[in-house]
């Protein structure tokens, strides 16, 4: 694998040519893993590298492609389209027109490329014209067609751990040709941590920080001051609308289900930290509040909303507090998901049902001609009746017959409503009604 030119960013120059100074992704290239059985036999198949930035797809791809002696094309999703790809199809032929070796095209940010353009080249990954490598932030199942899935192995590379980034760093330090050792440059283990920690499991990041960090180096060495200057704009990742962006959220959602109110807070802190709108957050602890407490604790609910509005008013990070205390309240309340069990069964159905007519006696009657058609005929008003309650009455459409959509757990507040319930029951049973299904 060719060396990136001296002039070019640390990041490039530091780019590993073979699996010894590759940091990371053990689960797939330690002896014995399917990608290095792959790597070491030169045996090519059509794969999709899907990972955080920096964890190293490129070069993998890279990797590949040089060890099975392949020529290797590359494109980027962002500005190739399908004319690109037509005249990478035709270098490939005319590669194996002369020489009748093999050619990897390697596609970045491959979840860019719309159905139209993906199409483009699946034929002649196909018919053995390309070897297809693809790269990807985005979860290849909602960003690629499933004919191309079905003809590439999905590998999934993981964020380096701050050891990984210590070894990238300490390596760019040491080499005297590509990387910084030809500068004499000292760095403490403490600032080197620091950088890792400041790179969040992206080594690119962590080299252009590196990278930064010599340029204002004081005599040779770089001071822990230093690395905290260019480290203070670091960021956490948070693709907004992408994969991680749904993973946390998903991981708030499921910390405060299962009763964490620890789990909870760090979610939250996580995505607060990372620049998620706080009103999103505000609007999805609503719905949590429904779905998984529901009327087990109706305060949650409450809670939730003034939560939200203490959010609008107050703007961050005063704000945020109130979302911590609902977040922190609602994983601790009694949980129930009947009412949000009980909802999706009614709707479902509403909409398997057709439209059933109203029960006569359940109509409006608000004209003479309606009353003189029956509308409201023989409805019992619930206050008149023992107890308020119309025993035996029905209320949903004859065709339907009787459902029994809300069963109430026993827990919370719940559990009254529940031996409510149970009263009614009894009481309609005694009136002659039949149960519901």
């Amino acid at each position: 694998m060719a060396r990136a030119p001296e002039d070019a960013p640390l990041a490039d120059r530091m780019r590993p040519t073979s699996l010894a100074g590759f940091a990371g992704q053990a689960h797939l290239i330690a002896a014995g893993k399917p990608l290095r059985q792959a790597i070491d036999s030169g045996r090519l198949h059509s794969m999709i590298f899907w990972g955080p930035p920096g964890t190293g797809k490129t070069t993998l791809a890279r990797l590949v492609s040089g060890q099975s002696g392949a020529h290797f094309l590359t494109l980027s999703a962002v500005l190739a389209g399908v004319k690109e790809i037509r005249e990478a199809v035709a270098q490939a032929k005319a590669i194996r027109a002369m020489d009748g070796k093999g050619t990897v095209l390697f596609i970045d940010e491959v979840h860019r490329f719309n159905k139209s353009q993906q199409d483009a080249f699946l034929p002649h990954v196909e018919n053995g014209t390309l070897t297809f490598i693809g790269a990807t932030t985005e979860n290849p199942s909602f960003s690629l067609n499933n004919a191309l899935l079905s003809r590439a192995r999905v590998y999934v590379l993981q964020s380096l751990t701050e050891d990984d980034l210590v070894q990238v760093l300490t390596r760019a330090l040491a080499d005297s040709q590509l990387g910084l050792g030809a500068q004499g440059l000292t760095l403490a283990e403490e600032a080197v941590r620091l950088l890792a920690k400041a790179a969040d499991g992206d080594a690119r990041r962590a080299l252009n920080l590196l990278e930064l960090a010599a340029q204002i180096a004081i005599d040779g060495r770089i001071e822990v001051s230093v690395v905290a200057e260019v480290s203070a704009a670091s960021v956490r990742r948070f693709d907004k609308g992408g994969d991680i962006f749904y993973d946390q959220i998903s991981a708030l959602h499921k910390s405060i289900r299962g009763s964490s109110p620890d789990g909870a807070l760090y979610w939250l802190a996580r995505m607060i930290d990372a620049g998620c709108d706080p009103l999103y957050i505000a609007r999805r602890l609503v719905r949590m509040a429904s779905e998984d407490i529901g009327n087990a604790d109706p305060r949650a609910l409450d809670l939730a909303m003034n939560a939200w509005q203490a959010q609008e008013r107050l703007g961050s990070p005063e704000g945020e507090l109130a979302l911590a205390q609902a977040a922190v309240y609602m994983a601790c309340a009694a949980k129930s998901n009947a009412v949000y069990t009980a909802w999706n069964a009614a709707l479902a159905d509403a909409r398997s049902s057709g439209s059933l007519d109203v029960p006569v006696h359940l109509r409006n009657a608000p004209t003479k001609l309606m009353k003189a058609l029956g509308h409201g005929r023989a409805y019992r008003y619930a206050h008149d009746e023992p107890e308020a309650y119309a025993a035996g009455e029905r209320y949903l459409p004859d065709a339907l017959g009787e459902r029994r959509y809300y069963a109430p757990v026993d827990r919370g507040l719940e559990i009254r409503i529940r031996e409510k319930l149970a009263h009614l029951a009894a009481l309609d049973q005694a009136a002659g009604k039949t149960e519901p299904q």
